[in-house]
């Protein structure tokens, strides 16, 4: 397990922007972030760069090819990982985080792939919103799920 307070996993994100204001987060709550699978931009693109500020050099980035890669580095037998979604009652508040959880989200447009998510169904968790909207913003999304984390670890270390 990542010794981290808490691990972000972003599977697949496209949009610059939001991967750079969640590296930020990261770098303010201390968090890992996991980038894995096909980005939708290039790691250098300036809309990423300009978003994450002058935090870049406080956040601890890794990319990773695959889901499948990813599970074979952290196996869910010892790596809490929850996953974020529309597609489950279960609300983010009802989970119990653990020290060095993973908190993973899907793509902007299409969410976490549904044979992963039918998968883990135990370890899938929501974000309670009007029926009428379809998502949150990501980086609203793992800033909820992270601080919710946090609140329950009683505030960040150092």
């Amino acid at each position: 397990m990542d010794k981290k307070y808490i691990n972000i996993v972003l599977y697949e994100p496209e949009i610059p922007q939001n991967t750079g204001n969640i590296a930020r987060l990261c770098a303010c709550i201390g968090a890992k972030l996991f980038l894995i699978g096909r980005l939708g931009f290039n790691i250098t693109d300036r809309h990423l760069k300009r978003s994450g500020l002058d935090y870049w050099d406080k956040v601890e980035i890794e990319k990773i090819s695959s889901f499948e890669e990813f599970l074979k580095m952290f196996p869910m037998e010892e790596n809490p990982i929850y996953f974020f979604t529309t597609k489950t009652n279960k609300k983010y508040t009802d989970i119990k985080f653990a020290k060095g959880s993973f908190l993973m989200f899907g793509p902007e447009t299409r969410g976490i792939p549904e044979d992963i998510l039918n998968k883990y169904k135990e370890n899938c968790a929501t974000i309670p919103m009007r029926e009428e909207t379809r998502s949150l913003n990501l980086s609203n999304s793992v800033a909820i799920g992270a601080y919710e984390a946090i609140r329950q670890f009683g505030g960040i270390y150092e």
